[in-house]
């Protein structure tokens, strides 16, 4: 037994070096994942043989019942095996190649909806920075309220919400959100037709899988959001891009002999990115088209509560009994992101398939959070709320349009801005657009160049420029260095 000690000296000492009681993991794992790294990568071999539990113990100061937790979980994987009367020895095992001698790295194949999915990795929102698009007023959102609302709500859940959940959502919170939607929107809804989900993104994916087959045609606005590009994509959808105009989605754009579609994806009310808002008479010819080839329209209807200049624009689905429309919303845009709640509206004939089917592929849940979203919307302060940002933004925006007036003057064209929480800065080139955008990058700020919203290659360059979710003073530095640097890339063209 002592030469089995003798010969492992260099082990307990090597060991002594990396153990460290103030270490947040326990001596035991640090014994275990040091003798294990060790053995993996070759520097134990096999029959090797490891000093006794005993003599480890007096030489790192330890109990041996923590060397003997460690070894017997290494035992226990088959990394070290017991031999009768003389202790433990390293197992037979492959070890890893070093660095030096491992080969390279085998190339990563994506399929061809990967490669497609990941060039749209541009248009994600870069959280709280100046201009990120799609980020609404977190400093503005009443989070005490909120929070006490949650609290209360977790501590009188009912038993049941812990099982599994096949309702579409909590009864109370769709009820409380159809009351909203019909006063609001003008949705032809009844509580059953609604499904809550985690997010608009869950919801566009569930529509794909119930609607639509590999290979089925959708169209696509173009310019359009690269949320439901890429699930349409990522679905092996063929994509027809539909040139938006001054009145959104212009179907007699479409490409001639093109197949009918099975999905038309729309934002009628504030069209994204460009901001145009869809009139009744398109709308209505929308619908007639969905109908006579038997297609299925997804309303997105993510910003719609903030109009400045006018009161929310009824919805598309509101427009007519027994309509091919599938209504989307969200609640990131109004409360906040990290919420994960959306839902849908369907007609009613779907309403129990559309639920069974979100209950196989999702497993819904998290009914606290639900039932306190209920009595924040029925009790008025869900309303309030978005009155109080309604006002926000549009001081926001007014804002964002100071700091921009030198820039406006020497050429840059902004969006109308009548609604929403971005506007649309139109640039002359390509180049323009990458050279503001890479300059940005290094200053902090997020400019989304316009052109990565487009699928086809006809490309228009601009900038979406989000202002509802950076206070004043962000938006008066971050716009007035937009505005020099904007007009120093003009005045460098025009000596050129």
């Amino acid at each position: 037994m002592k030469r089995h000690d003798a010969a492992g000296d260099w082990i307990a000492e090597a060991l002594a070096l990396r153990l460290n009681p103030h270490e947040a993991a326990t001596l035991v794992q640090q014994l275990y994942r040091s003798l294990k790294e060790w053995i993996q990568h070759g520097e134990l071999t096999a029959d090797d043989a490891l000093p006794s539990s005993r003599y480890l113990a007096r030489a790192l100061s330890i109990s041996r019942n923590t060397v003997l937790a460690a070894t017997d979980r290494l035992l226990a994987e088959g990394l070290l095996i017991a031999r009768q009367g003389a202790g433990l020895y390293v197992a037979d095992l492959p070890t890893l190649l070093t660095r030096a001698e491992a080969p390279p790295p085998v190339p990563v194949r994506y399929s061809n909806r990967g490669n497609k999915l990941l060039t749209l990795s541009g248009t994600l929102s870069h959280g709280h920075r100046a201009f990120a698009p799609g980020v609404p007023a977190l400093d503005l959102f009443p989070r005490e309220q909120w929070q006490r609302l949650l609290r209360r709500h977790y501590y009188q859940a009912e038993r049941s919400w812990m099982d599994y959940q096949t309702s579409g959502g909590l009864p109370a919170l769709k009820a409380a959100l159809c009351d909203y939607l019909r006063l609001s929107r003008a949705v032809r809804c009844r509580p059953e037709q609604i499904v809550i989900t985690q997010g608009a993104q869950q919801a566009f994916e569930l529509i794909t899988q119930l609607f639509t087959d590999h290979g089925d045609s959708v169209w696509m606005e173009e310019p359009g959001y690269g949320g439901a590009q890429a699930c349409f994509l990522a679905s092996g959808l063929a994509v027809t891009p539909i040139p938006v105009d001054q009145q959104g989605l212009n179907p007699s754009l479409a490409p001639e002999n093109a197949p009918a579609p099975r999905l038309i994806y729309v934002t009628p009310s504030h069209q994204y990115p460009s901001g145009v808002t869809m009139p009744v008479p398109r709308r209505l010819a929308l619908l007639e088209y969905a109908s006579r080839t038997g297609s299925w329209i997804i309303e997105d209807d993510y910003d719609s509560e903030f109009r400045y200049d006018t009161p929310p624009t009824p919805s598309l689905q509101g427009l007519a009994e027994q309509a091919s429309v599938i209504y989307v919303g969200t609640f990131s845009k109004v409360l906040y992101p990290g919420l994960r709640l959306g839902y849908l509206v369907v007609p009613e004939a779907l309403a129990e398939d559309v639920r069974l089917a979100h209950a196989r592929l999702h497993r819904e849940g998290n009914y606290p959070v639900q039932s306190a979203l209920a009595e924040f919307i029925a009790n008025g302060h869900f309303t309030r709320h978005i009155a109080r940002m309604r006002a926000a933004y549009r001081q926001r925006q007014a804002c964002l349009r100071a700091a921009l007036a030198p820039a406006v003057a020497a050429g840059l064209r902004l969006s109308d801005g009548h609604a929403g929480m971005h506007l649309l800065a139109e640039l002359d080139t390509i180049e323009e657009e990458n050279l503001l955008v890479r300059r940005a990058e290094a200053q902090g700020i997020t400019l989304s160049p316009l052109s990565r919203y487009y699928l086809a290659e006809n490309r228009r360059p601009g900038l979406v420029l989000g202002y509802a979710g950076s206070t004043e003073s962000e938006l008066t530095n971050a716009g007035a260095w937009l505005s020099d640097a904007y007009m120093a890339l003009k005045q460098s063209v025009t000596i050129t």
